[in-house]
């Protein structure tokens, strides 16, 4: 038989185990991690449509008229399929040109929230030291 406190440890050990796992899924980095990967693909999918849909009918449109074909898919020589090719590097070019303009944006926002924001809380602690020290040693 199992004895009282084997099965303590067991059920302790078990609760614990649950609380780690509960105190790991609620930590504030997987969370944002989750809430990152979903607004990522809803993102992905939206320039997708934005570049499958509008810019590259817009850029291609004289070339596919010119080869004959009313699908960049189409585009294909000797069997090689250099339309899908040149579709995903208009995609990949697009995602980057995007990307760096919204890292660019929220770098020129945090530079510009860095010199709003005043002195630091080491500089402020450093000058209340600073002060205390000096009151400290006017009272001697």
């Amino acid at each position: 038989m199992v004895s009282k406190q084997s099965r303590s440890q067991a059920v302790n050990s078990a609760g614990s185990f649950m609380t780690d796992f509960r105190d790991f899924l609620l930590r504030g980095n997987v969370v944002d991690l989750a809430v990152a990967v979903i607004i990522g693909g809803a993102f992905g999918a939206v320039i997708t449509s934005f570049i499958g849909d509008i810019i590259t009918p817009l850029l291609l449109t004289p070339a596919l008229s010119a080869a004959g074909v009313s699908d960049i898919a189409e585009l294909s020589a000797n069997g090689i399929k250099y339309g899908l090719f040149l579709s995903a590097v208009i995609n990949f070019v697009v995602i980057a040109f995007v990307m760096f303009i919204i890292i660019r944006s929220f770098e020129r926002m945090k530079r510009t929230e860095e010199v709003d924001a005043g002195p630091s809380t080491d500089e402020k602690l450093n000058d209340t030291l600073g002060r205390l020290t000096g009151f400290l040693e006017q009272r001697m």
